[in-house]
């Protein structure tokens, strides 16, 4: 089955499809208030992110802390952020580093 990427408003998404219109009723399912911008067929099955292009450099192992905060979060990006700063003091451009670091990592 083929990837797409699916492209809304507000959201970029990748998923197994059968067919363009199956990805569209995909993101009409899940997002039924935004509207589909693009939808690309991928040219293989799998999706690869650039560590380079996330600002990640050398290698990256999982936070502990980072990955607390995202749970007590529930994944909300902001608020684990916010809990990231608490517990641990840094300022703001580092955990906002660490928990999108340990997002990219699959938590």
């Amino acid at each position: 089955m083929p990837l797409f990427e699916i492209e809304t408003n507000a959201h970029i998404m990748i998923s197994w499809a059968d067919s363009v219109d199956t990805a569209r009723r995909i993101a009409g399912e899940h997002y039924p208030e935004e509207d589909v911008v693009r939808i690309t067929k991928r040219p293989r099955d799998l999706w690869v992110i650039s560590k380079g292009m996330l600002g990640i450099a050398g290698p990256s192992k999982p936070c502990d802390v980072a990955r607390d905060c995202l749970a007590q979060a529930s994944g909300d990006k902001l608020h684990a952020i916010r809990l990231y700063m608490s517990s641990t003091g840094t300022d703001l451009h580092d955990a906002q580093r660490a928990i999108e670091t340990n997002m990219s990592l699959g938590w």
